[in-house]
């Protein structure tokens, strides 16, 4: 069981790191298609002559003329850190406002067939503002700035998002000054696409675990389906045993008595241990042809002679035999409104149906068995209730209860005997009249069965 479950989160495992490689790859070659894409589309901006940063040069020209001589006036470390930013902010403002990339990609993209729909990001990655002939100031963003002279700071910036695709870098010169930018494009249904180009591989891959998954949780059921009926005919074998023994040890300590010659001389003791002998003989005899029924019927069909009867005639003559036989060690009832309703029913088998249900609920009771039995006519059915006070079934036993073999956890102590057939008989004789029984019960409450028989 073990192995079986390791097997699984193996295959599980292998399966995830398989779909995340997989998975990764399409990133990857998203990635890249998009990448060439925006570069084949600036090569033909640049063949065909289209400039998409005409206005932004015109704007950036002008203002650098005048920020240069303002970068070139100021010593002042804290006064040069704030008008750095606000050049960067100036830069990156116009640029993303006034560029017409974006616009002439996206509809390259819809003319190669792909996804059109994306969001862009204008990144500034090095700015320098020229401030005399011989000298540039380099804006770098950092947490130090450098003073005029002192080198060349550059304003840097990065992107760490991992929607965004990086599918152009480009360098603008003006009069006063030298510009990178870098151009991101960000498909906000990214997984969307991606998982539109594993859909086939995730599908075999699902469908792949969902198999494995039910092969063993298939297999898994009929194991302990085994594991049951093995313990079952276990408990049979021993409960049978010991059923089998019980009479025929009488039988034996009968037959040595009538060896002794003490007995031998005494006539009534011969008839009296005669008659013990042929009782347990008959008892004997009801268990092994129990066995060879239920044997018949597991290779021949369930062959029933119907008749018609009343009913309620019937049912009368039954518990009143049953309650002859009980003498006064139980109480019985009876209550019926089968409204004088014939019925179809083989008369031998359904005697043998209500007598288990009776004789299970004065054998299951650890106290002075009360039972009642009532009866309805309901639906163009009979229905009959056989109710007790016994110890009552669990909800896990009755969903077995009425399998071959099967006893119920407090019908293996030895005082509740039985081969666990009965009710066996009980539902294999209904479902052969074309009815049903079933079981209503809680431990230590008593049980209610309910049989119906079709009129």
């Amino acid at each position: 069981m073990l192995l079986g479950i390791l097997a699984i989160v193996l295959i599980v495992v292998a399966q995830v790191i398989i779909l995340r490689g997989l998975w990764n790859q399409q990133n990857e070659m998203l990635t890249l298609r998009y990448r060439s894409l925006a570069q084949e589309a600036n090569a033909s901006l640049r063949g065909s002559g289209i400039e998409t940063h005409d206005t932004v040069m015109f704007i950036l020209n002008q203002y650098s003329e005048k920020i240069r001589t303002r970068l070139a006036s100021i010593t002042d470390t804290q006064e040069l850190e704030v008008t750095k930013k606000e050049v960067l902010e100036y830069f990156t403002t116009v640029i993303e406002k006034e560029q017409d990339f974006t616009s002439y990609l996206s509809g390259y993209f819809r003319d190669q067939g792909f996804e059109e729909e994306f969001n862009h990001r204008i990144a500034v990655s090095n700015l320098e503002i020229s401030i005399s002939d011989t000298s540039y100031m380099l804006v770098h963003r950092s947490d130090s700035y450098l003073m005029p002279g002192e080198g060349r700071p550059v304003f840097r910036t990065t992107d760490d998002s991992k929607s965004r695709i990086s599918v152009l870098r480009q360098r603008l010169w003006g009069n006063y000054f030298y510009l990178q930018i870098e151009y991101f494009i960000d498909f906000s249904d990214k997984q969307r696409l991606i998982l539109r180009e594993t859909a086939a591989s995730l599908g075999m891959s699902l469908f792949s675990l969902i198999v494995v998954v039910i092969i063993f949780l298939v297999t898994y059921r009929n194991l302990m389906e085994e594991k049951r009926l093995s313990n079952l005919k276990t408990d049979f074998i021993n409960n049978m045993t010991h059923e089998l023994k019980t009479p025929l040890a009488t039988i034996t300590v009968a037959g040595k008595t009538l060896e002794m010659e003490k007995i031998r001389k005494d006539e009534l003791k011969i008839l009296d241990t005669a008659k013990l002998i042929g009782k347990q003989s008959v008892h004997l005899n009801q268990l092994i042809n129990m066995i060879l029924e239920i044997s018949m019927w597991e290779r021949t069909e369930f062959q029933l002679d119907k008749k018609q009867v009343n009913i309620e005639e019937l049912m009368n003559d039954i518990v009143n035999g049953f309650k002859t036989g009980l003498g006064n060690s139980a109480t019985l009832t009876q209550k019926y409104d089968f409204s004088n309703t014939n019925a179809d029913v083989d008369v031998v088998y359904f005697t043998t149906l209500i007598n288990n249900l009776l004789s299970n609920a004065v054998k299951y009771s650890d106290k002075d068995p009360v039972i009642n039995v009532e009866g309805s006519v309901e639906n163009r059915s009979v229905r009959i209730n056989v109710a007790d006070n016994g110890i009552g079934i669990s909800k896990a036993d009755q969903k077995h209860v009425f399998d071959k073999f099967y006893r119920a956890s407090s019908g293996n102590i030895h005082k509740y005997k039985g081969l666990g057939l009965g009710l066996y008989y009980v539902k294999k004789i209904a479902v052969a009249h074309g009815g049903d029984v079933t079981v209503s019960s809680k431990p230590g409450k008593g049980s209610i069965f309910t049989v119906t028989i079709p009129i």
